[in-house]
């Protein structure tokens, strides 16, 4: 399993859309279930109000050829969700 985090602080008042955008049934989902070896997407929000996403792929490979193919959609989607968030920051890349 090849995971994803990715920590996030929302602008002030955006956090319903970006709950829906990036929830299990929102936007980026969508995207990512047109791939090969998508798993899921966890969406947390901590005490502070940080969200992290943890997004799951069967490999490694599955994630870089998602990537690799569906890049122009990624960053479209990417760009259309700048303005709900104040910070982006990659935790990590795990394997497990």
């Amino acid at each position: 399993m090849h995971v994803i985090i990715w920590k996030f602080l929302t602008q002030p008042g955006q956090e319903a859309a970006f709950e829906r955008i990036y929830g299990a049934d929102g936007d980026w989902v969508r995207l990512f279930r047109r791939f090969p070896g998508y798993v899921g997407t966890g969406l947390l929000r901590g005490e502070d109000g940080a969200y992290l996403t943890v997004d799951r792929w069967d490999t490694r490979e599955a994630y870089d050829a998602f990537h690799r193919d569906g890049g122009e959609a990624y960053r479209r989607l990417d760009a259309q969700c700048e303005a709900l968030t104040a910070s982006e920051v990659l935790v990590g890349r795990c394997e497990g």
